[in-house]
């Protein structure tokens, strides 16, 4: 397996793994993203923000990476943190605990930068993904509900989330 970046040519194939995630998330029960925001996905490939996880010809997991999140994270983010966002797992490769590669990889890139914690929230409401993610280490934060403003992209805002942090 590898991570390389995102390129506009796979976006076909990364709007049809939010769609794949949100029809899984819904037969499951889980809240779902209401939307999600195709400029923030096109944004995060042209800045080389968004990665995907590859092995052989198949994309597993996509998923975005901020250096600030200032909206969520208020006065806690101080530039000190790789942040985790819109990780999205291929529908085919379900429950093959294909996180810790992207958990991995954020260890070693927040290493390089010299950040001293991986952060990232997930819903609130799904206590088995909140759970899911802190058997990879994750401590929480908190929870706390986005406010709705153009900062954050559609699918963020006015969402109940948990914070979760990891110290390198």
């Amino acid at each position: 397996m590898k991570i390389v970046n995102t390129q506009l040519a796979d976006l076909d194939l990364v709007y049809h793994l939010f769609e794949e995630s949100i029809r899984y998330q819904e037969a499951k029960g889980y809240p779902v993203w209401r939307n999600y925001d195709k400029g923030a996905i096109i944004r995060d490939i042209e800045q080389g923000n968004q990665y995907k996880v590859v092995a052989g010809d198949d994309v597993l997991i996509v998923f975005s990476v901020a250096y600030t999140d200032k909206v969520i994270w208020r006065a806690m983010d101080q530039g000190d943190a790789v942040y985790l966002h819109r990780i999205v797992v291929n529908p085919a490769f379900k429950g093959q605990r294909l996180f810790g590669h992207v958990m991995d990889w954020a260890k070693s890139h927040a290493r390089q930068k010299g950040l001293p914690y991986v952060r990232m929230d997930t819903w609130a409401a799904n206590a088995n993904i909140v759970s899911y993610y802190q058997r990879f280490g994750f401590a929480f934060v908190e929870n706390y509900t986005t406010p709705d403003t153009d900062e954050l992209p559609v699918h963020n805002r006015e969402l109940a989330l948990t914070l979760l942090q990891y110290r390198i």
